[in-house]
């Protein structure tokens, strides 16, 4: 059973003076930050930062040098069925012949040996997230002859099946199209709401997601810096993390980075 928030203890994600590092370097230092329920929280910074390190972190993968972690109030551990992950390059070849509906009800008994036992209760629950990510009408159709953002759908509604607090998408608009991109973010931050359920979304670009997000997470230099995308996407801001000149530049309702890798 999901903890009742009680404190800032109690919230999603409670950071406080994390150090990350790996051989000796700091990957990451003082991280200091909280997520609470329902917030949509992109996740950006530069190849090396620290991005999916951090979310390994979450998921009781890796273990903090020094400083305070707490998912819902508790220390990460491996498996943690409060928390959702879709990990970075998940792709299904064109030979792969289950059907939508069975990917997405290992959501739900995966981690078991042998296929998932059917009853009325997991179709039930399977048909309903279909719905939710309005995957519904390929629901039989074998899952290697979809589009990549019809696959997205379908790795999500595998991620919320299983009724998580929390839910950590690493780079799920790698290989989408800016049409499909757009789609996808719509119905995270729509899940968001409806389900009250945090997010944390890794990605390169934070312009698909400027009209949805809640905040920004910028990871660079063995730094952070979270705040709205106003705030954070800045020439200050992001040359303050850099130690390093940087420029934004805003055109056409977007926003460019200049003077670093991205």
């Amino acid at each position: 059973m999901r903890a009742e928030p009680d404190g800032m203890e109690r919230l999603p994600v409670f950071l406080r003076n994390v150090r990350i590092g790996f051989g000796g370097r700091a990957i990451q230092d003082e991280m200091t930050f909280t997520i609470e329920d329902g917030e949509f929280i992109a996740v950006l910074g530069p190849n090396g930062a620290g991005k999916t390190t951090l979310l390994k972190l979450l998921l009781g993968l890796v273990q903090p040098e020094t400083g305070e972690v707490r998912i819902f109030g508790r220390k990460p551990r491996r498996g943690n069925p409060e928390i959702g992950y879709a990990p970075q390059f998940r792709t299904l070849d064109t030979n792969f012949a289950v059907r939508a509906r069975d990917l997405v009800g290992f959501g739900l008994d995966g981690h078991r040996w042998g296929p998932g036992f059917p009853s009325r209760k997991r179709r039930m629950l399977v048909d309903q997230v279909l719905e939710e990510v309005r995957a519904s009408e390929y629901a039989d159709v074998a899952v290697g002859e979809l589009s990549g953002g019809e696959k997205q759908r379908l790795s999500l509604a595998q991620v919320l099946i299983a009724n998580p607090g929390l839910v950590l998408l690493d780079e799920p608009l790698a290989s989408l199209d800016i049409a499909s991109a757009h789609e996808i973010i719509s119905l995270v931050g729509r899940l968001c709401v409806s389900r009250k359920v945090a997010v944390m979304l890794v990605t390169h670009d934070i312009n698909p997601l400027l009209q949805h997000v809640n905040r920004v997470l910028y990871l660079a230099n063995g730094r952070c810096a979270i705040g709205s995308p106003e705030t954070v996407i800045t020439r200050e801001t992001l040359s303050s993390l850099y130690n390093h000149p940087v420029d934004v530049v805003e055109a056409m309702g977007k926003k460019f980075v200049l003077g670093v890798e991205t």
